[in-house]
């Protein structure tokens, strides 16, 4: 293995990733729970706007050490927009080629941010196909497919070394309730829970650990059933659900799973539009709508503390479909009626 390369290229990565300050943690105060802080870690503050230049980066610092990524060699990754987005980011970087295999419904936006990074996209007709097809490409081409969906739990270090849970531990540290009564997370290939769960155990924190699911995802299946087998038709909200299970999903590290309908997803992302003054992704409406969710399970139990989640990515990758009233009409969501309870929710504690 050319040795001076991959230091060269470990090196450019952990230069890239000190010119970067850490994501904010942002607090939310509701109304009706003052004894309830609601904590948002903002990961689309990233360079490339998401949660995955944090996933993107732990897999190509681990495809380097392996021995899998070598100096000139094609980057595939199989992925419906972020990561590959990310991912894009980091092949450019260290000026090797990259594709991404992503379904055709890929958001305009995210194609267009990955080409911006140099990226090329080579689109399949089904989400269930993109990993298959990647080892296509790969074994065409003689380049690495990093499969995120396989690696991302074991790419990331869920003791240390800056992972998700560790920063927004620290960042809490000062905060009235700064040991979080529940942690919020959506699932897309299963590394981010599975390190927030981790890292719960290994700090020896009795924070608990809820996963919400999207519609027609195996997650929440798997989770109930324990069925490897499971199948689903794969969901709307991208970047979280899975047609199958994936190898980095781990259920022994979460405390509970959480279904979420569409609707309630979109509605939560658009209520958190108008709380933050800025667009959010659907996945980031999934996340806080289990928020929500707890928030009122802690007020009936007559319980105060603190519930932290994370926004996913950039409400701007979605202006031509979940934003679009015209979309939504065409996908058979209406949000009305979810967004008018979750307003009540917010301000009152009723309707939800």
């Amino acid at each position: 293995m050319p040795r001076p390369w991959v230091s060269e290229a470990i090196h450019k990565i952990e230069a890239d990733f000190q010119r970067s300050a850490d994501t904010h943690l942002l607090k939310l105060d509701s109304p009706a729970f003052p004894g309830i802080q609601l904590y948002l870690k903002d990961e689309s503050s990233h360079p490339t706007g998401s949660l995955k230049h944090r996933l993107a980066r732990s897999l190509f610092l681990y495809g380097l050490c392996n021995g899998w990524i070598t100096e000139g060699k094609t980057i595939i990754e199989a992925s419906s927009g972020s990561t590959a987005v990310s991912e894009a980011y980091f092949a450019r970087l260290l000026g090797l080629p990259f594709i991404a295999v992503i379904p055709k419904g890929t958001s305009r936006e995210k194609i267009a941010k990955l080409a911006f990074y140099g990226g090329r996209c080579h689109l399949v007709d089904c989400p269930a196909d993109i990993n298959a097809e990647s080892h296509r490409l790969a074994a065409e081409t003689g380049g690495h497919f990093v499969d995120q969906f396989t690696h991302a739990e074991r790419a990331t270090d869920w003791r240390g070394n800056n992972n998700i849970a560790e920063t927004l531990f620290n960042q809490m540290a000062h905060e009235p309730h700064p040991e979080p009564h529940w942690l919020v997370m959506s699932a897309g290939t299963g590394g981010t829970s599975a390190t927030l769960g981790r890292h719960i155990r290994y700090a020896r924190m009795d924070s608990r650990l809820l996963v919400v699911d999207p519609e027609n995802s195996a997650f929440f299946d798997y989770y109930q059933s324990r069925d490897p087998g499971v199948r689903t038709k794969g969901s709307r909200i991208e970047g979280i659900g899975r047609p199958h299970l994936e190898p980095s999903f781990m259920p022994d590290v979460i405390d509970e799973m959480l279904r979420v309908p569409d609707e309630a997803s979109l509605a939560a992302m658009l209520l958190l539009e108008e709380l933050l003054g800025r667009k959010v992704g659907g996945s980031s409406g999934t996340n806080f709508y289990g928020a929500l969710v707890k928030m009122k399970a802690m007020a009936d139990a007559g319980q105060e503390g603190s519930i932290a989640t994370l926004i996913c990515d950039q409400g701007e990758r979605y202006l031509n479909t979940y934003y679009d009233p015209d979309w939504r009409q065409a996908q058979g969501l209406d949000v009305a009626p979810w967004l008018e309870r979750l307003r009540l929710f917010w301000q009152s504690g009723q309707g939800l």
